[in-house]
């Protein structure tokens, strides 16, 4: 079945690849969706720790910070394989944004107590930094050295469950990336369902106080800020929406091969196999691009780089969803009821597709950067 297929001389990366497997046969991740949904939740808490025991939360983590200190093409098997489980914990946002924000940040004892927690997970950090398009979230010093922070974030991930949100902010020099603990004054967070079930959230600050040393990191500009966690963690959706294709792609073949119509399993039918080669190719295509982000990245070519992690993000996101429709299409009536798991492998594929950027908007970006050449 497609799979990444990454150098890996000493089998760390299939070894990695089993711990995942080992991981989602005590945690099934289609019963984790269903829970979650059914409780109106953003994360499982149970299988969030057993993740952090792993040290899959922090594997971009650098090691002077408590983390793996380790690789993309590390991060992408986790992924990958993650998707295929369908654990749907928020692992590109929390684990892999939130640890290369942390490592671009300033040292200071915020920016460490935010890395311990990320390491163990105690603490379930939030990145906001889509600003509403009518209120951007804005910081002004107090007489007390601290700052005041006032404007909405939209598509905040745990925004239920976190207990520290990583908020960016516009000050009079530029940008800053300020820790906000969870549940202070000023603060609201309202939710909405995604169509995967998980939970969308929305947070206002409203002249909400924090401390001098929460802010641990700056930049000219939230592109400068925010351009090289938001790459990394693209790619990491892009694994993960490869891994649900890829699995999607098994489970169907599987399904039709025990699924008998005129005395034959509908395996057997030319039009059928047709169907899968199909899968199977756009499926591939998705791991194939995957792998080509991360190695192009390694070269050091920030262009050609940013480019491959679009290409990877757009491909794989088409892959996932188009994949998982016509899986269920093959599955029949049967593949439409709560039931069956490949409805929630497609609802999944569609949440994550629109995450940090539509294929369609990627590719956009992708053609400006081609024709900046």
């Amino acid at each position: 079945m497609p799979q990444a297929q990454l150098d890996d001389p000493e089998g760390t990366l299939a070894m990695l690849r089993d711990s995942v497997a080992t991981l989602a046969s005590r945690y099934p991740g289609p019963a984790s969706v269903r829970a979650k949904r059914a409780a109106g939740g953003d994360r499982d808490a149970v299988l969030w720790q057993a993740m952090a025991e792993a040290g899959w939360t922090a594997i971009l983590l650098p090691e002077e910070l408590g983390g793996a200190g380790l690789t993309l093409a590390e991060q992408v098997v986790v992924s990958e394989a993650l998707g295929r489980a369908l654990i749907s914990e928020p692992v590109a946002i929390s684990a892999v944004l939130s640890s290369r924000l942390l490592a671009a940040a300033a040292p200071s004892g915020e920016r460490d107590r935010l890395a311990a927690g990320l390491v163990d997970g105690s603490l379930a950090l939030a990145p906001a930094w889509i600003d509403a398009p009518d209120r951007a979230m804005t910081a002004q010093t107090v007489r007390d050295g601290g700052f005041s922070l006032s404007g909405t974030k939209r598509h905040v991930d745990l925004a239920l469950s976190a207990t520290d949100f990583l908020v960016t902010a516009d000050m009079p020099d530029g940008v800053g990336l300020f820790a906000v603990r969870a549940g202070g004054p000023g603060m609201s967070v309202e939710t909405a369902a995604g169509v995967d079930g998980a939970v969308i959230g929305t947070l206002r600050l409203e002249r909400c106080a924090v401390p001098a040393e929460a802010l641990i990191a700056s930049a000219p500009s939230l592109d400068d800020l925010m351009d090289e966690p938001i790459a990394a963690a693209r790619v990491g959706l892009a694994a993960e929406l490869a891994g649900i294709a890829s699995r999607a792609v098994e489970i169907t073949i599987d399904y039709t091969k025990g699924r008998v119509q005129f005395g034959k399993p509908i395996a057997s039918f030319q039009v059928i196999q047709h169907r899968l080669v199909d899968m199977w190719t756009d499926a591939e295509f998705a791991c194939a691009a995957v792998v080509n982000a991360v190695e192009t990245l390694a070269l050091g070519d920030d262009r050609a780089g940013r480019m491959a992690v679009l290409a990877a993000k757009a491909r794989a996101g088409d892959a996932a969803v188009s994949v998982c429709r016509r899986a269920v299409h093959l599955h029949g009536a049967m593949g439409f009821t709560d039931e069956s798991d490949i409805g929630l492998y497609l609802k999944r594929a569609t949440g994550l597709n629109a995450t940090l950027g539509q294929p369609e908007d990627l590719r956009l970006q992708f053609v400006n950067l081609e024709r900046a050449a």
